[in-house]
């Protein structure tokens, strides 16, 4: 039961802007990492691409494999604690990465990073825990958007501050947005949290074992890896795509962060009102909306010609992703025991790790074989499987 105590709302607000905050942290470098790297020493061009892509992919890689250990901790001690470790811990590694002056370095600081995750996992906990039953969709629906749109809108945000102030300064920016998350969280982030009492003898459960929704939480764990992996098959090959729809143009990188960031934009605008819609017919119904749409802009795009055609599809697929997301949020919420609702959360977290790993590699290896187009190809067979998993997993709902 929520407490009246609890200003649910403030709570939101707050995580809201913190879950954003760490989205651009962990997104922003990537339309300047290479330059970056080869700022810092005698690179050749395979070395700089085999060092961009470890240090581009270190956080996830890491946050897939500890986010599990931050959830059972959040459910023994609290979820506000670990909302407090993760924002200090990523503020600091993240501002540190603006004194670097090699290439490993940097990569060690990302791989730490990615040990100081569980900020989004525990953020959504603690809204399920807090938020009245009647709000969860709304809630879910709003924050989902702080990490995804910042998650997006970070390459765009990260070469602006890039091309005005420079490289390093990103860091020193982001790590003070950060720090500021971590003091309103302290005093402006409230709950009512009581540990679960367990017997000293008492195993700790694995995974979803004893847990009768469990085929249900599975399903929302593959949306999530789907979704994620789907939203970032293009990151690797956008600016070769913008550059072959617009031979002529000057601006690639500006474009190609535009039309990445139109995502996170849409879902900013839309998905607070599935969010509500979801309140009133039901999380699930929106979910498998949500899925349907997004076949649509996926097949489309593999046709388009130039790149309004191409923001316009990216449009279309963050307002797939504001059904999508919030959803998964709200059902995972309705579904997971109280006991054990950090580590549902955290291993979803997990999976939304796994999507962003994956989805670039998917992309790239795609593009060996059927050019461009053939991504998008992929990612409309990749949202039909997931159709049909989740068909399959959450037929009891009603």
């Amino acid at each position: 039961m929520v407490s009246s105590k609890v200003n649910w709302k403030q709570n939101l607000n707050v995580l809201w802007f913190g879950t954003f905050v760490v989205g651009i942290g962990f997104s922003c470098i990537s339309p300047f990492i290479a330059l970056f790297i080869g700022q810092m020493g005698h690179y050749n061009e395979t070395e700089t691409s085999i060092y961009s892509g470890l240090a581009f992919a270190a956080p996830f890689v890491i946050k897939m494999i500890v986010s599990p250990l931050w959830g059972y901790l959040a459910d023994r001690y609290g979820r506000k604690p670990m909302l407090l470790r993760a924002s200090l811990g990523m503020a600091i590694v993240i501002g540190s990465m603006s004194l670097v002056n090699n290439a490993w370095q940097l990569i060690i600081l990302r791989l730490l990073q990615g040990v100081f995750s569980g900020f989004i996992s525990n953020a959504n906990a603690l809204i399920a825990a807090e938020t009245p039953k009647e709000h969860i969709g709304h809630a879910s629906g709003k924050l989902s958007t702080g990490n995804v749109s910042g998650t997006l809108i970070g390459p765009m945000v990260g070469g602006i501050i890039a091309e005005i102030f420079g490289y390093r300064y990103t860091f020193v920016i982001t790590g003070i947005t950060m720090a500021i998350a971590f003091v309103l969280t302290i005093f402006f982030v409230h709950e009512n949290f009581e540990p679960v009492k367990t017997q000293s003898n008492h195993k700790q459960p694995h995974f979803l074992s004893g847990i009768d929704t469990a085929p249900i939480l599975m399903g929302m764990f593959l949306t999530t890896l789907f979704v994620q992996a789907t939203n970032n098959s293009i990151s690797p090959i956008l600016s070769l795509y913008v550059r072959q729809l617009d031979p002529t143009s000057h601006n690639i990188a500006l474009v190609s962060g535009i039309i990445q960031a139109l995502n996170g934009v849409a879902m900013i605008l839309v998905a607070p009102l599935f969010g509500r819609l979801g309140d009133k017919i039901g999380s699930h119904k929106i979910l498998m909306f949500g899925v349907l749409f997004s076949m649509l802009p996926f097949f489309i795009t593999i046709f388009v010609q130039n790149v309004w055609q191409l923001g316009a599809m990216r449009l279309l697929v963050g307002i797939s992703d504001a059904a999508l997301l919030p959803a998964v949020q709200a059902l995972l919420a309705t579904y997971s025991p109280r006991e054990r609702i950090s580590q549902v959360f955290s291993w979803n977290q997990s999976f939304q790790a796994a999507g962003n790993v994956s989805g670039p590699m998917i992309g790239s290896a795609v593009v060996l074989v059927g050019g461009y187009r053939g991504v998008f190809a992929a990612t409309t067979v990749i949202a039909l499987i997931n159709f049909l998993c989740l068909h399959k997993t959450t037929k009891n709902i009603k």
